[in-house]
């Protein structure tokens, strides 16, 4: 068998794992599917009357490819925080004694997080249904606007992987990806239009990808209302496959290569 079936294999098998995890800890799910119902209640009746969008768009039809972006791109922290934890409690040293491809731990897990994403986008959909948000489109372009938000969120996965493997605490990844995290999906386009930006946080905002993302969702949405004269967002959804693609080509070896160091210590 190659190295990239026997990866695939056991990644598979790790995958199984882990969301077998996720049915024995309720928690999950329930902070899975309550936090983004939160969400989408909050800003839709908070900061609904508060901002204006241009066009025709309804604020709720605006604000939830933002809240998806914003969600998903949190929810990717999980995946640091569960390989900080397994290293905490030596589930990673026991993998390492068995005869499994190195990055297969790393796969299963990304993979049952991007699960955990695609469920929390289920729930905010059905939420912005009841609140006023519609889809447009056809259903295979909303397809490929949930395949762009799940893409980006699974490359991220494999940032918070790094950071899970080099930090070692749940509570330390959670600190670290929030002072990266929180300012990567507020200072875009998520929840208000970028030309009430003032001038650098609007230069900073119109490449920043969690941008492109939302873009590229409203639009595969119908929910777009035009975008700032930049090349990010002109052509967003290869903006965000650039972004994706680098991300993946720079953290995965990175990550499995710190799994190999830091399971051996």
């Amino acid at each position: 068998m190659s190295s990239l079936s026997l990866a695939v294999s056991d990644g598979l098998t790790i995958t199984r794992r882990n969301m077998i995890k996720v049915k024995r800890v309720p928690d999950l799910i329930v902070f899975a599917t309550l936090s983004p119902i939160m969400f989408v209640l909050l800003f839709r009746y908070v900061f609904g009357g508060a901002i204006n969008v241009p066009g025709d768009v309804s604020y709720a039809e605006f604000l939830l490819p933002g809240i998806f972006a914003q969600t998903v791109v949190f929810g990717s922290t999980i995946t640091g925080a569960s390989l900080a934890d397994d290293l905490q409690k030596g589930l990673i040293d026991r993998f390492r004694s068995l005869p499994m491809s190195p990055s297969a731990v790393l796969i299963g897990r990304t993979v049952a997080d991007l699960f955990l994403n695609a469920l929390s986008i289920v729930v905010m959909a059905v939420t912005g249904l009841v609140v006023g948000w519609r889809i447009h489109t056809s259903v295979g372009e909303a397809v490929a606007g949930f395949l762009v938000l799940l893409g980006f969120a699974y490359a991220v996965s494999w940032m918070m992987a790094l950071v899970g493997l080099l930090v070692r605490t749940p509570e330390v990844v959670n600190n670290a990806s929030f002072i990266v995290i929180f300012p990567i999906t507020f200072v875009a386009n998520t929840f208000a239009p970028l030309e009430t930006f003032p001038p650098v946080l609007r230069h900073f905002a119109e490449w920043n990808p969690v941008s492109a993302v939302v873009q590229a969702a409203r639009e595969l949405f119908g929910n777009s209302f035009g975008a700032p004269d930049v090349w990010s967002l002109q052509n967003p959804v290869l903006y965000s496959a650039i972004w994706g693609v680098v991300i993946l080509a720079i953290f995965v070896p990175l990550s499995v290569r710190a799994y190999k160091n830091t399971a051996s210590r």
